[in-house]
């Protein structure tokens, strides 16, 4: 699990911050300041932001490089065992694998609806057959088990 320093401090010093602001919050409401009300927003918005920045730092996960790869933009994702990626018109056949290695690697386990924890990643590319008429041509396809994160071609 990565983690982000800068975002774990902030949250720190976030949660350092609310608890004064409770404490400051808590003696506006017991002496009847004017601002009493203002501190509870600004108490609870602070530990919001506190929590938020926790949750996202230990959530975090940078993307990952595949030496050779060119970054492709994923085109169609069912959501379940299918990731299609586009290729742009100039990808050289030596950068066509690792941009599917990268792009397989990259895809998020969590929330895809399938059973056996396979997913298909295919990159494909549009080429055209006649005016008005463009047929897509598969390039490469590969499999990734989401359980073990093996990549398989197909």
């Amino acid at each position: 699990m990565a983690s982000d320093p800068i975002l774990l401090e902030a949250g720190r010093w976030l949660g350092m911050a609310s608890g004064i602001l409770f404490v400051l919050m808590l003696l506006g409401l017991r002496l009847g300041w004017g601002i009493r009300y203002r501190l509870v927003g600004v108490t609870s918005f602070t530990t919001l932001l506190a929590i938020s920045c926790v949750a996202f730092a230990i959530s975090y996960r940078p993307r990952i490089a595949v030496p050779g790869a060119v970054s492709v933009p994923i085109v169609y994702d069912n959501g379940a065992d299918l990731v299609i990626a586009a290729a742009p018109a100039g990808l050289s056949d030596a950068a066509v694998a690792p941009s599917l290695e990268q792009v397989a690697l990259n895809l998020r386990g969590s929330g895809r609806n399938t059973s056996d924890g396979l997913v298909t990643v295919r990159l494909r590319r549009i080429e055209p057959q006649a005016e008005g008429l463009d047929r897509p041509v598969v390039l490469a396809e590969l499999q990734r088990n989401l359980r073990t994160g093996e990549l398989q071609p197909l």
